[in-house]
């Protein structure tokens, strides 16, 4: 949600303040699974940032001319300074009658000591203690910034994917969380790509290597890719990759998985692959995929 309210009465231009989201809870809970999500939203976010500089962050998004419309801040607190901080800072952005929603994330006792036993790391407080005896220090030390949460929300039996769908039920709106492609050409004599979530093989469409004349080309030439696209079975293959991609993006966008990379191979990663790289780009953004195409080997010889 936006606001008109301005930093400054009788400033030259009128600068308005951004939706500022505070993101807190204990630790292991999932802070940063939920900060991901706004990021993801298209937030401003910012980790670890001293409760003291929120205001100061708050004022420079609204000098930003709209740039920074929306902020979300992780704060982890870990003593009574800290939190005493924090106050100061929320009365501050009170006064200024900021826009502000506090989200804390919690969770039950057995799942927090299950966590942090799977990542084998301790618990910022626990000290010389057990983890129970840090997780009892967190909470107790939170116990009043819980009680001022505009949304509490308890991950002890949610995983990645449910928090993710939480966050995007409070915060996304009518809009279908975006899914970004990045669709990458390669050739297998180069090794597969190691980022790729889906490998899709080109090999068995004949390789304009062999035709004299298109040898020096790329398959971003219109030539090299009339040729592939002539062949027996590529239109269909590229018709019928395109429909399955549709099929995962559902799924991914469910799921909340924002990013893909779809890696294309041939030979040599110079026709082939380039060129239904390009043609599969093309039919994703169509689709309303945000798209960005890399072609890894096509400058080797």
């Amino acid at each position: 949600m936006s606001t008109g309210t301005t930093i400054e009465a009788g400033e030259a231009a009128e600068a308005v303040i951004p939706e500022l989201v505070i993101i807190s809870g204990m630790s292991g809970a999932g802070r940063s699974t939920a900060a991901k999500c706004l990021e993801d939203l298209g937030w401003f976010v910012v980790d670890n940032l001293p409760p003291a500089l929120i205001p100061t962050m708050v004022e420079l998004g609204a000098r930003s001319q709209g740039n920074v419309a929306r902020i979300a801040v992780v704060v982890d607190v870990r003593g009574r300074q800290f939190f005493e901080s924090l106050r100061e800072s929320l009365a501050v952005l009170d006064a200024k009658q900021v826009t502000r929603r506090i989200v804390f994330l919690e969770s039950s006792e057995e799942a927090l000591v299950r966590r942090f036993e799977s990542v084998r790391r301790p618990h910022p407080l626990q000290g010389d203690g057990r983890i129970v005896d840090g997780i009892a220090a967190e909470r107790d030390l939170l116990r009043e910034l819980r009680g001022d949460a505009d949304l509490v929300i308890d991950t002890s039996s949610l995983n990645v994917h449910e928090l993710r769908a939480k966050m995007d039920a409070q915060f996304a709106g009518d809009e279908e969380p975006e899914l970004r492609a990045t669709v990458m050409s390669f050739g297998y004599k180069y090794g597969l790509p190691v980022d790729a979530d889906l490998v899709v093989d080109c090999r068995f469409l004949p390789n304009p290597h062999w035709v004299p004349e298109l040898r020096p080309f790329t398959g971003l030439n219109e030539e090299v890719s009339g040729y592939v696209f002539n062949q027996p079975g590529a239109k269909e293959f590229l018709d019928r990759y395109t429909e399955l991609l549709e099929l995962v993006a559902t799924g991914y966008r469910r799921e909340g998985k924002r990013y893909v990379t779809i890696a294309v191979g041939c030979t040599g990663g110079k026709h082939r692959s380039v060129a239904m790289s390009e043609k599969l780009a093309a039919r994703l953004a169509s689709e309303g995929v945000e798209t960005v195409v890399v072609h890894r080997d096509m400058g080797r010889e």
